[in-house]
């Protein structure tokens, strides 16, 4: 009886069954390895590039004479945009620079008047006070018969009249006291008329000074269509302006996302209009409430019929040295992720997801 050997194995049907077992191996190696070292990094494509945006209105109301900018323009801090009508203005500064000055001889007057008065008042009372002496002899010899009833009567006759003549003085003195503010040595500055002319002139050269618009800041004139002969009121919007000194770029994460995000963690920032490049940026901080809350129409979550929905919270990352690379424009579009600095710990695959989470060094 014969006994027949098995022929080997083909080679092909060794590497099936290799690739077979370490196929699955290795996929089940890389998904393990994103799954522990996932959670770490934190994304979001909802991301914009934002800056400060000021909005030139003019202080005083006028009709623009010059305008110096227009769209699109980069200007410097202090750089005259455009002009408002002066004339006006200039007429409003003399007049009430000529209202202090005469304010300012009417308290002079008022003060040597007060002198005068002061004067003519102490010599009435002189007057009054020696009438008075003299219609007390003749009235002591009226009573033992030397003199005749109408030197009486004459002596009396002059004391009413030095004591009117002192009344009126006095009256005088207090109408100059009073022009003065009851302090007659007091320095025209400190007087309230003269403080209030003067307020009034100092807020017509600041009108003044106001009809030159200059900007507040460095920055790019945006979207504007301001024409010389327009007239502007107070506080009317004229063009605004963006600042160039001041970019960031808010993220709008999912509140899922933000377990392990914290203020200053590190953050690389791409931007859609250039591909390749990246900024580094830092987290400056989280907003206290959902884009929700600061809605105009809130959401009403206690009527109806209720969709839990996953709420986005902004988040604000300050950009660090941009030397080198391509010029931010507010309103262009990223992509963000956030360095948390944190690692899920290599036993939750055993006690699920109340393990605790291990910090790890920043990349």
């Amino acid at each position: 009886m014969t006994t027949e050997t098995a022929a080997p194995a083909p080679p092909r049907k060794r590497s099936n069954t290799l690739l077979w077992i370490a196929g699955p191996a290795l996929v089940l190696a890389i998904a393990g390895y994103f799954w522990l070292s996932g959670g770490r990094y934190v994304s979001t494509d909802n991301a914009y590039v934002q800056a400060d945006q000021v909005t030139i209105s003019p202080q005083i109301a006028g009709r623009v004479v010059e305008v110096l900018v227009r769209e699109n323009q980069p200007v410097q801090a202090g750089d005259l945009l455009f002009r408002i009508d002066e004339e006006p203005l200039k007429i409003a500064v003399q007049r009430l620079e000529a209202q202090a000055e005469s304010v300012r001889s009417m308290l002079d007057g008022a003060r040597n008047g007060y002198r005068g008065a002061e004067a003519d008042l102490r010599s009435a009372e002189a007057d009054l006070h020696h009438a008075q002496q003299q219609y007390e002899r003749v009235q002591d010899l009226r009573t033992r018969g030397l003199v005749a009833q109408q030197a009486l009567d004459d002596a009396a006759n002059t004391v009413a009249s030095m004591r009117g003549k002192r009344d009126a003085n006095a009256a005088a003195a207090a109408r100059a006291q009073n022009l003065l503010g009851g302090l007659p040595g007091a320095a025209n500055d400190t007087l309230p008329g003269y403080k209030l002319a003067v307020a009034q002139l100092a807020q017509a050269q600041l009108d003044l000074a106001h009809a030159e618009v200059r900007a507040p800041v460095a920055g790019v004139i945006g979207k504007t269509d301001l024409q010389v002969g327009e007239f502007l009121t107070i506080g009317q919007p004229a063009m605004p302006l963006i600042a160039t000194q001041t970019l960031w770029v808010e993220a709008n994460f999912k509140e899922t996302d933000l377990t392990n995000v914290a203020i200053g963690q590190t953050a690389q920032i791409a931007i859609d209009t250039y591909p390749g490049r990246h900024w580094n940026a830092r987290v400056a901080s989280i907003s206290p409430a959902s884009g929700a809350e600061f809605a105009v129409l809130p959401a009403q979550n206690a009527t109806g019929n209720w969709v839990k929905i996953v709420q986005r919270i902004p988040v604000r990352l300050a950009l660090e040295s941009d030397a080198g690379l391509p010029q931010l424009r507010a309103g262009m579009s990223a992509e963000v992720e956030i360095d948390t600095g944190r690692e899920r710990a290599r036993y939750t695959q055993f006690f699920g997801h109340g393990a605790a989470q291990q910090p790890v060094a920043s990349r």
